[in-house]
């Protein structure tokens, strides 16, 4: 028996990285998982994975901003895997430049997609959190449902070039906040997991700028320093950066039941890194 049996989860960037290692944490508690990726590709194969395991999960492919996307998310839960109780706001990436140099559309494109889709995304999911939870209180039945919002450490304590990640990073916190305190009449828990450093093919790639990504006809850099990277991971007291795994894990700790009477809170998920 699993922590998360019968439990219907919603991962956003699950296909590949940090969401599918917390997908894949899910599923080996027993949920039910939809994977979303931009691209359909590790989206079918992070299913592919979960279903040869003996897991279930389904697809939903698409941009995490588009304005359909929220409701076609939660609909494929509540549709094909039959209902909703673990929402995972993860989907990501950092568009950098200083102040003076960043346009309207590096400021936007993080705000867009770390605050308004998870904003959207639970907002399409409320109507159906409102009659579920009622039911169940007619019926006599206890239910918490969990969602789990991911924020940074330079929402915490910011990062030099990074003020558009930084400023919509800080903001989830505040949302979190603010809907653990609309949502606790109906029994779900609102927390925020705050990473650090985090070894992913984003980090992990060179950094002399031939390596990219595509992420919505822009061409995103990645990558981090060798050098930087050494000296941010003599900052983290554990001395080194995180896994994905590590990471899955201090997000699937706010869904089990051992966490219902915790909401509201902000956990970070840093090695002991402060700023």
């Amino acid at each position: 028996m699993g922590k998360l049996d019968g439990k219907v989860a919603i991962v956003t960037g699950s296909g590949r990285g940090i969401g599918q290692a917390v997908a894949l944490k899910l599923v080996e508690e027993g949920a039910s998982v939809v994977i979303n990726d931009l691209d359909a590709g590790p989206a079918e194969e992070t299913v592919a994975r979960i279903t040869a395991a003996g897991g279930k999960a389904v697809a939903c492919i698409g941009s995490v901003t588009a304005p359909d996307f929220a409701e076609r998310f939660v609909g494929t839960a509540v549709e094909q895997l039959g209902g909703l109780h673990i929402i995972v706001n993860n989907a990501g990436y950092t568009w950098d430049n200083v102040l003076q140099k960043m346009s309207d559309e590096q400021w936007y494109g993080m705000v867009d997609v770390h605050m308004t889709a998870p904003f959207r995304i639970l907002r399409a999911a409320s109507e159906y959190i409102r009659i579920a939870s009622k039911k169940e209180a007619e019926s006599g039945l206890s239910v918490h449902r969990k969602v789990v919002n991911i924020s940074s450490i330079a929402g915490v304590g910011g990062n030099a070039g990074q003020i558009n990640y930084a400023a919509a990073k800080a903001g989830i916190i505040g949302l979190t906040r603010a809907l653990a305190k609309e949502w606790g009449r109906y029994k779900v828990n609102v927390n925020c997991v705050a990473f650090g450093l985090i070894n992913t093919r984003l980090t992990n790639a060179p950094a002399d700028g031939s390596s990219s990504v595509e992420i919505e006809g822009r061409k995103i850099k990645t990558g981090v320093n060798p050098d930087l990277l050494k000296a941010m991971e003599a900052q983290i007291p554990l001395g080194r950066g995180g896994t994905p795994e590590e990471a899955a894990g201090a997000v699937a700790m706010l869904c089990y039941p051992e966490s219902n009477y915790v909401s509201g809170e902000l956990l970070v998920c840093g090695g002991g890194f402060r700023i």
